[in-house]
């Protein structure tokens, strides 16, 4: 499936003073860590903190999982890499380590936006769900429906967004009061009917509960709250066919899939 559009890629300064949240981090040497970032000005950036696994000032909480952070780096014109100077702690998430769920959740919630976003995407109204969707995370309890709406989202933001309520081929509309069998299909980027899924080896059967879901969270502005009339079984359903969905656009497994599946669908 094509982007909805192409992003841009802005002049990178010299020096740079973003808000961020860390995406991943890794070591490099004795001393050093690499850290990915997703910033509010210039998209993704990954760089090298030197000192980092020594720094008892400059790095002190500010290179953990899920924190969110005024990162400051220098870029590298010759290098993929930018130079991490500082990091000044904005908001820790500690609550998130609290329940397994959470992790869970949150780890979602990281793993699939580093997924959608390239290096040097500035997107920030994607900065801004993924740090809406971490401190609501962390202030409400974990549930399928946030989880569900946040990557229906991400989706959106990222030019993904998967099309539910006609058939992409046909156009054929849903309806959730017809008896009608429909599909997803990744490649096509949405639903199919019963006679144009026939096409479509890969898609898979979606509910019409599941759909009417789908077409309702996409209709959401907020984040949801966590005592859902909709039953858990069409969640999960919903949830699974969106991840799925992510899963053929960045061309790899969630190695955070079956830590959700195992603390939210059992």
């Amino acid at each position: 499936m094509v982007k909805d559009s192409d992003k841009s890629y802005p002049t990178m300064p010299s020096f740079c003073v973003t808000p961020a949240i860390v995406l991943r981090s890794w070591p490099f040497g004795e001393s050093d860590k690499i850290v990915s970032f997703l910033t509010q000005d210039y998209g993704k950036v990954t760089g090298i903190a030197k000192g980092a696994k020594r720094s008892r000032k400059r790095f002190v909480n500010t290179l953990e999982l899920f924190a969110w952070v005024r990162l400051r780096f220098v870029d590298r014109p010759h290098s993929s890499l930018v130079f991490i100077q500082a990091c000044d702690l904005v908001r820790p998430f500690k609550n998130l380590t609290t329940s397994l769920e959470k992790i869970a959740h949150a780890s979602s919630l990281i793993e699939t936006t580093d997924g959608l976003i390239g290096e040097r995407e500035a997107n920030p109204p994607l900065f801004e769900h993924l740090k809406n969707g971490l401190v609501f995370l962390e202030e409400n309890a974990s549930s399928l429906d946030f989880l569900t709406f946040f990557e229906l989202k991400l989706l959106q933001l990222s030019g993904y967004q998967p099309w539910f309520h006609h058939c992409r081929r046909c156009e054929k509309k849903f309806q959730r009061h017809l008896p009608d069998h429909w599909r997803f299909s990744p490649r096509d980027g949405g639903i199919l009917c019963e006679s144009c899924s026939e096409l479509r080896r890969e898609a898979v059967s979606l509910s019409a509960a599941a759909l009417a879901a789908l077409t309702g969270f996409q209709q959401a502005k907020d984040f949801p709250a966590p005592d859902s009339s909709i039953p858990p079984p069409v969640l999960k359903e919903a949830l699974t066919v969106l991840l799925r969905f992510i899963q053929f656009q960045i061309n790899k497994e969630l190695k955070s899939t079956p830590f959700v599946d195992a603390f939210s669908f059992a």
